[in-house]
């Protein structure tokens, strides 16, 4: 496993959304209200519109393109079902934030 740093850990707050690049890649770590912080592909898969400019209510991400919707707890499409954004393992070391962008 290769993880690489994306931000500080200062910049997490739960419930809220912090889009990163790590390695040339766009990503999203969201922190559920009442969850752990996960790290995501920004691209959403319907039609890879960024959702780093998505709306995050602290439960349920929205994306401002066609309104596609995302569990901020799993990553599953809620609307419509039978999709999951792409997952990347995140760990915290040093007062950093870091993924791991070979293991998803």
């Amino acid at each position: 496993m290769a993880y690489i740093d994306v931000c500080k850990q200062s910049l997490l707050y739960e419930g809220e959304l912090v889009p990163c690049m790590a390695g040339g890649k766009e990503i999203i770590i969201m922190w559920p209200d009442g969850g752990q912080p996960k790290a995501y592909d920004a691209a959403c898969p319907h039609e890879k519109v960024s959702l780093a400019r998505g709306d995050f209510n602290g439960r349920i991400l929205y994306c401002i393109a066609h309104g596609w919707v995302f569990d901020g707890h799993s990553g599953k499409c809620l609307q419509p079902t039978g999709w999951k954004l792409q997952e990347y393992p995140l760990r915290m070391a040093d007062g950093m934030v870091q993924v791991d962008l070979d293991a998803g």
